[in-house]
């Protein structure tokens, strides 16, 4: 950082001290996360047939991640630039880490211990990757945007995780990591026609990406085509997960009164399909509503991108918005059948540390862009 943009960046933050920040934070937006873990309490409850088993786990879990939300809202947003580099790299690194002594489980090596948390390093490095993009495109005009030399480095950005993940392997988050990074992409300004080419090389590679699948992700696309072909195998959980959604009516069987889920019917019902335990007791009236409030924070995010006054806090409110939004629309549409089956839990509702602690990172990422939404970075470059 030079000199002048340390005094600069001192200056403007004459008068404007935590206590000042503390009472910007968009504190709707607060409540608004507190409604969804208070959801996701009820229904790993009723998951955990009581608040021992999941629940008060969950609930200590989003009191830490609340404390860390507020904490890095008030962090100044050009400093979160400074290090972005220093966050990717560190995903990076979490990433080789997690292949040569992470944990396995389910024919998967994606976890590694940190202390008493269990860490999926690849939920992190999405959040890290919007950071270390946005802080490439920040100063960027729109002439240079337009150069594919400059977009060279960036798309390395994208394709090294996304490789790394890969090898876990874990190709659904790989697939959401490779989007995300494309919606900063398009929000940065490059063109349309780049996307078009890159779709069109991604199509005609499909096929030959099916054949390297491994046998249980072939499955998991066979039976989502025909989940009836294995009902008792792969096609178990989607037809399962059908059933509950349908046996709740409009106004659900009542709480810690699904069949589907406390009989064990329902697989994975504490994470992957935690929406499923809240369409049969809550019915569509709670699904809608559980919908709703999700579908808040994607529109708080792209408020927030429209408020800011510079380019890395657009980006990255629109990064993490689309991650969030992700995270949501592939859980849903997992859980109803409309995409295969793969291991996304719901923000804020599953059961998992890591979705929740990196969950809480990004909000607080967010309310940072939003309480320092008018400063000023350095000018663009030519």
């Amino acid at each position: 950082m030079s000199g002048v943009y340390e005094r600069r960046l001192l200056t403007q933050d004459r008068g404007f001290g935590l206590l000042q920040k503390f009472w910007q934070i968009p504190w709707s937006f607060a409540l608004l996360t507190c409604a969804l873990a208070g959801i996701g309490y009820v229904a790993l409850y009723s998951a955990g047939g009581g608040p021992e088993v999941y629940a008060t786990k969950h609930a200590t879990r989003f009191g830490f991640g609340f404390v860390l939300m507020l904490t890095i809202a008030m962090i100044d947003i050009r400093l979160i630039a400074r290090f972005a580099w220093a966050g990717y790299l560190l995903g990076i690194g979490l990433l080789v880490l997690v292949l040569l002594h992470g944990n396995v489980g389910k024919g998967a090596q994606r976890w590694i211990d940190i202390g008493p948390l269990q860490l999926q390093p690849s939920e992190l490095m999405k959040i890290m990757l919007v950071l270390a993009l946005a802080a490439w495109f920040q100063r960027a005009s729109y002439e240079r945007v337009g150069n594919p030399l400059f977009l060279i480095p960036p798309a390395i950005m994208i394709l090294v995780p996304v490789g790394l993940i890969l090898k876990q392997p874990n190709l659904g988050t790989a697939l959401i990591t490779a989007m995300i990074g494309g919606a900063v992409f398009f929000a940065a300004g490059v063109r349309l026609w780049k996307f078009a080419l890159i779709l069109g090389a991604v199509g005609c590679a499909a096929p030959i990406a099916y054949d390297h699948l491994r046998d249980y992700q072939k499955a998991r696309i066979n039976v989502f085509l025909n989940p009836e072909s294995d009902p008792l195998g792969a096609g178990y959980n989607i037809i399962q997960s059908k059933i509950a959604l349908g046996s709740g009516g409009l106004w659900g069987k009542g709480f810690l009164q699904g069949t589907q889920g406390h009989l064990n019917f329902l697989p994975e019902k504490q994470t992957d399909f935690i929406f499923t335990m809240i369409a049969e007791e809550f019915g569509l009236v709670g699904a809608l509503g559980t919908l709703a409030l999700l579908l808040l924070v994607v529109v708080f995010c792209f408020l927030v991108a429209m408020r800011c006054r510079h380019q890395f806090g657009r980006l990255v409110a629109l990064g993490l918005g689309t991650n969030f939004f992700l995270y949501v629309f592939v859980n849903i549409a997992m859980v109803t059948g409309s995409i295969p089956v793969g291991g996304v839990p719901l923000p804020l509702i599953s059961w998992g540390g890591s979705a929740m602690l990196t969950t809480m990172l990004g909000f607080g990422l967010l309310m940072s862009c939003y309480v320092h939404r008018d400063v000023e970075f350095t000018a663009a470059r030519e």
